[in-house]
């Protein structure tokens, strides 16, 4: 591991109360690792009654949309400038939901429940397929104990639903 700021190699140093901590002897300062951080999306209609959920290119599973906050840039721009980017729909609404660590990407996950403009869906190179369900459909089709039916469920129970 090295600096951030500097490029030295970091050793590790004992912390009160936080252990091991990667630590710069040229700048003299702890220095904390860190991991990016990412908006996950349930994307419903106006009336809230579909779900638009996305397959990716070279995988079999259905997900929410979901995309990475930029350095410098709030989740709630990430929120509208990702949807965009991934269907050509806007964003009207939005809402937080919570967050999750999402282990497999080694990223942490802030879940929106998002209120789009129905419209024709443009999709980006990331993205095989969309589909508009029913919210029982979307809660079939997105992976068993995944993120996705983390924040599917979290949506759900906002909008007066059981998955």
């Amino acid at each position: 591991m090295f600096c951030r700021d500097c490029g030295s190699k970091l050793g590790l140093r004992f912390l009160e109360n936080e252990g091991l901590v990667p630590y710069c002897e040229t700048c003299g300062k702890y220095k904390f690792p860190f991991f990016p951080v990412a908006v996950s999306m349930v994307v419903v209609n106006r009336a809230e009654n579909k779900v638009l959920l996305a397959r990716h290119v070279q995988d079999e599973h259905y997900k929410l949309f979901a995309g990475y906050i930029k350095k410098g840039e709030s989740a709630e721009r990430a929120i509208p400038r990702e949807l965009k980017e991934e269907t050509r729909l806007s964003a009207v609404k939005w809402k937080y939901l919570g967050s999750r660590y999402h282990d497999a990407k080694d990223i942490l996950m802030l879940g929106f429940l998002v209120t789009a403009e129905e419209g024709e869906i443009g999709l980006n190179e990331e993205i095989a397929e969309t589909k508009w369900c029913t919210p029982e459909e979307a809660g079939s089709l997105v992976l068993e104990n995944s993120t996705a039916e983390f924040f599917l469920a979290a949506a759900l129970q906002e909008l007066g639903r059981k998955k």
